[in-house]
């Protein structure tokens, strides 16, 4: 009897505990906002750590009661939205989820748009008017409709500009002020073509817009992961390669089955020299895209090929190895269509200089110019392999006038 009254005891002080510990009542009274919310960064953290680990279904389950919960609020059919858009990430080319990834965006705008209305607190709504747009605006400009993501663009800073200068409310908000900041000075220095229609728009700074993102990385919730999935992109294309290493090896290992951060930190692993991290990770990438491992497929592949065979074949003098990865490479760019892209030219010239190691010249030239009809002329594979491709055409004459001698 002791003990059964002894147990009831126990069990009594866990429930009061929990209840001390997290009352989701308690929280809603206190908070009139979500984005500030720990009750729901406690109820949501399991969910949005499952989406970047590219456990969907597991996820998906966590939103929907989330809905259910706050069926009136933008942030449910935002995050599965968002959870739309990254399914998009591993290959965006890829067209398969924009209907759903648009269709939760505009219930996003629809349920803030009403929120802005009927609330005093006019920063939240924003914050997801403003971050559903900006989506929207990403995805059009993915497909190359520039008047539908121009338009989504205006509405993303007439709202991100309701939010500027608020971080004090929530460290979420600055994540609009760095991307807009980076991105206003990167795209017309990179995209002339867009220059007329971002001259209406404020001017950006980058470095202004990178410390923003890192301070969003380090304090933010919601767009922590968001800003640090643009970091990594940021710190390769300004060459801060040791950056983007650091980003992407904390990234990949905070979320292993993430197909975009293990191909960029195999990537930067690559570049920055650490071949054996870069070799590792390119053989799990290639095992993940062999079992079809949700998210893992060509793009993720021809990466991870071409860094196996560029090791095999520059540092271990394993060349049999090496042309099986360079022709991985290549078989993966012509899946993905992107057979004029850096890996596949990349991939067809180290096959050409194997070719020409082992003296068959006729292959060599083959390949070589495969290169030359692809490339750009003003890019190094295509300036290598016409070289390389005169090279190979003495190296001929040459070996026709010893059989002949």
């Amino acid at each position: 009897m002791k003990k059964l009254l002894l147990t009831v005891w126990l069990v009594g002080l866990a429930v009061l505990a929990q209840a001390q510990l997290y009352d989701p009542s308690a929280f809603d009274k206190k908070y009139d906002g979500l984005l500030k919310h720990p009750g729901v960064q406690i109820e949501s953290a399991e969910a949005i750590n499952l989406m970047y680990n590219y456990k969907f279904y597991e996820a998906d389950k966590e939103f929907r009661w989330l809905r259910l919960r706050y069926p009136k609020h933008p942030m449910p059919y935002f995050l599965m939205g968002l959870a739309e858009w990254w399914k998009i990430v591993p290959n965006t080319d890829i067209t398969d989820y924009d209907g759903p990834c648009l269709t939760y965006m505009d219930s996003t705008i629809t349920m803030a748009e009403k929120m802005y209305e009927d609330s005093d607190n006019k920063l939240e709504p924003s914050f997801f008017l403003a971050a559903a747009y900006a989506f929207k605006g990403r995805l059009f400009s993915e497909r190359k409709k520039w008047a539908k993501a121009t338009i989504a663009g205006k509405n993303a800073l007439k709202y991100f500009e309701k939010c500027k200068g608020n971080a004090d409310f929530s460290p979420e908000l600055l994540f609009g002020d760095g991307m807009y900041n980076y991105y206003a000075q990167w795209i017309p220095e990179n995209y002339p073509i867009l220059k007329p229609i971002l001259m209406f728009f404020p001017k950006g700074n980058k470095a202004n817009g990178i410390k923003e993102l890192e301070k969003t990385a380090n304090t933010a919730f919601y767009t922590r992961v968001e800003a640090r999935y643009f970091l990594v992109q940021i710190y390769s294309m300004e060459n801060q390669y040791d950056k983007a290493y650091d980003m992407s090896k904390y990234m990949y290992e905070q979320y292993p089955d993430n197909p975009f951060f293990e191909r960029y930190f195999a990537r930067s692993a690559f570049v920055t020299g650490r071949l054996a991290e870069a070799e590792r990770a390119s053989r799990d990438i290639l095992a993940k895209v062999d079992r079809t491992q949700a998210g893992y497929e060509g793009v993720s592949g021809r990466t991870a090929a071409y860094i196996l065979a560029y090791i095999n074949h520059l540092f271990y003098k394993n060349l049999p190895e090496a042309k099986v990865n360079y022709q991985k490479s290549i078989d993966y760019a012509k899946q993905t269509n992107s057979t004029t892209s850096g890996y596949y030219l990349s991939s067809v010239l180290g096959l050409a200089k194997i070719a020409t190691e082992a003296r068959d010249f006729d292959l060599a030239q083959t390949y070589f110019q495969e290169v030359i009809d692809k490339a750009e002329r003003k890019s190094s594979q295509y300036k290598e392999a016409k070289k390389a491709l005169d090279d190979a055409k003495k190296l001929r004459r040459e070996e026709r006038r010893r059989r002949k001698g």
